[in-house]
């Protein structure tokens, strides 16, 4: 356990001496309490119901099959995979990024709670400090660079975006600037503004090597500042001026910029209103849509459209169109976005810029009219893919068109509601002419042979833990503390033989201490008891607490052996523990005279479920 203890993000002890206080334990539970995990986090993850908790794919690392799990009932989350967990006030915390007390607000903002001023702890103090610093320094470049642009050292650059038909009105909304060609103007603009050369390296503004020394990441290029959703500027891109490589820089991650949960121009698309959200490829793509008034536009950061970046879209938008480029390398990345959208619940169409490569030489040529025209006309996303899988089969073949067909098939098996699936099969009959009923039977036999329609199981951990005594003695302390979680009632069956001290890892012992106190007084509450640990670790290593893999087993007599044996374990390591620790330790030797006798009752005693 850390030597610092947090109650509830309330007060803090340290060494026993309450240090610092921001918000009461009564004010957090309130705001955790009233907003129902299940909720906050659908609308981030797209989560399935099975038995009593809900499923999806992990937003904290990629997957392909769902290991992320949310309990209403213990209102806690929990990955399987990556070993992800918490509250809905740390799902928050983590996903958006922020600090804890941002979280707490976006959250009390959210139940309609106003959250009194609060003083910081020393540690949150300095956290937050340095995250207001790193978007200073960034506002300060952004200035810098939008000065410099406007100067006459930056004509190279100003030219350059009148030339890609750029108005001063649209170059001053998304603050584009410029970067002149000298590699260390910035750096001395930002020392002369009292910022430290190491918190401008955290900024990943500067870089350092033994030949160069200090100097500029940017220079000699035109610059987009990249921007939250709340008009913070967290980060930065630079597309060169001449054919130097790289063609466009980006900044690196940093504690204020996570490439994977945000998106270009998403400040401005998510007010817009429009019902949709327009996925292009690059900066020039969006700010010549938001131009030509399309202010739904947004891009991935220098990177491939990732998971997290698909379900911040689901907060502001049921349906993505993809305008990519035309050429074979965007459409194999529409293809992987399609497949992503998909994923996250979200309606996908693209939108056909032929004979143009991307949206703003369409916009350039045709205008807003005709792009309006192509949104109405935008395809199917799974039409799209058949249309692009149709070319590598000659349809003036017969054993290849009927290869494609099966292909079809195939693909007509990942639509997992039986409505929705019917519907796309008596559609793609109709546009391919393949009989309805050949193409329905073809279906279902591939869904029974990729084992579809079986029943989805519990996902277990990537990671097996080592099978080793300390382990065993470990696991089986977990196993009876989820089983309590999952099933209270079992509390009563089992405090006469086991006792908080019977918990050997400080950390294990700490939770049973306040789920037993919890209990004996009528509540429940696992996500309270995970709010009192502060420090991420604990907090993931109590989440795994309240969420490791129970025995599947079926009938109450097997049910009750199991409990009995796990019960017998935990007091026997108890037994063990104590015993080897006698001595003069009065607590060990208590300890050891009671657990020899529940270990004789347990014996004799069968534990009825």
């Amino acid at each position: 356990m850390a030597s610092s203890v947090w109650t509830g993000h309330g007060i803090q002890i340290r060494r026993g001496v309450i240090v610092q206080m921001y918000y009461p334990e009564e004010l957090i539970e309130e705001v955790r309490m009233k907003n129902d995990i299940v909720d906050v986090i659908s609308g981030y993850v797209r989560l399935k119901k099975q038995g009593n908790n809900y499923f999806g794919l992990c937003p904290f690392h990629n997957e392909k099959s769902p290991s992320f799990s949310v309990s209403g009932i213990k209102q806690m989350y929990y990955c399987f995979g990556c070993g992800a967990g918490g509250n809905v006030i740390g799902f928050v915390r983590d996903y958006e990024n922020v600090t804890f007390q941002e979280a707490l607000q976006m959250l009390a903002d959210r139940a309609g709670i106003r959250l009194p001023e609060a003083d910081n702890s020393e540690e949150a103090r300095r956290k937050e400090g340095k995250r207001a610093r790193l978007l200073e320094i960034n506002k300060e470049a952004a200035k810098y660079f939008y000065y410099m642009l406007r100067s006459p050292k930056g004509q190279e650059g100003y030219q350059y975006l009148a030339k890609r038909e750029l108005s001063d009105e649209t170059m001053n909304k998304f603050g584009l600037g410029y970067a002149e060609g000298t590699r260390s103007d910035l750096t001395a603009y930002l020392r002369s503004k009292g910022y430290a050369d190491e918190l401008i390296r955290e900024s990943g503004l500067i870089g350092f090597d033994e030949k160069r020394g200090i100097f500029d990441k940017f220079w000699n290029r035109v610059m987009f500042p990249i921007q939250d959703s709340n008009h913070r500027v967290i980060g930065f891109g630079g597309r060169v001026m001449g054919d130097a490589k790289p063609k466009y820089l980006n900044s690196p991650e940093t504690m204020i910029f996570d490439k994977s949960r945000n998106l270009y121009g998403l400040n401005f698309a998510r007010t817009s209103r429009k019902g949709n959200i327009i996925l292009c490829e690059g900066y020039m793509d969006v700010i010549a849509m938001h131009q030509a008034g399309f202010r739904q536009a947004v891009a991935s950061l220098g990177t491939a459209f990732t998971e997290g970046q698909a379900n911040l879209l689901r907060r502001y938008a049921d349906e993505v169109l993809l305008a990519y480029d035309s050429d074979g390398a965007g459409v194999n990345a529409a293809l992987r976005a399609i497949g992503i959208l998909k994923q996250a619940g979200l309606r996908g169409r693209v939108i056909n810029m032929r004979p143009y490569k991307d949206p703003d030489e369409f916009m350039k040529n045709l205008g807003a009219e005709a792009f309006e025209e192509r949104i109405e006309q935008a395809e199917n996303s799974f039409f799209f893919e058949l249309r692009v899988l149709e070319q590598n089969y000659d349809m003036s073949d017969p054993e290849s068109k009927t290869a494609f067909h099966k292909e079809i098939a195939k693909k007509l098996c990942s639509f997992e509601e039986e409505m929705e699936r019917e519907n796309y099969i008596e559609a793609v009959a109709q546009r391919y002419n393949i009989g309805f009923d050949n193409l329905r039977r073809m279906v279902g036999k591939y869904a029974m042979n990729t084992g579809m329609a079986q029943p989805v199981t519990r996902p277990k951990p990537t990671v097996a833990q080592k099978n080793t005594p300390e382990e065993n003695r470990k696991r089986s302390q977990r196993l009876l503390l989820t089983w309590i979680t999952e099933e209270p009632g079992v509390y009563e069956k089992i405090k006469p033989y086991i006792k908080a001290q019977d918990f050997t890892d400080e950390l294990y012992r700490t939770v049973a201490d306040r789920l037993f106190a919890d209990l004996e007084q009528g509540i429940f509450n696992p996500a309270a008891i995970l709010s009192t640990f502060e420090e991420e670790d604990e907090q993931r290593a109590v989440a795994e607490l309240f969420n490791t893999k129970l025995p599947e087993i079926n009938t109450d007599q097997e049910r009750g052996k199991a409990l009995h044996d796990i019960v017998c374990a935990v007091k026997q390591n108890s037994f063990d523990y104590y015993s080897a620790r006698m001595g003069t330790d009065i607590e060990a030797i208590n300890q050891v005279i009671s657990g020899k006798k529940a270990l004789e009752n347990l014996a004799k005693t069968h534990i009825s479920l």
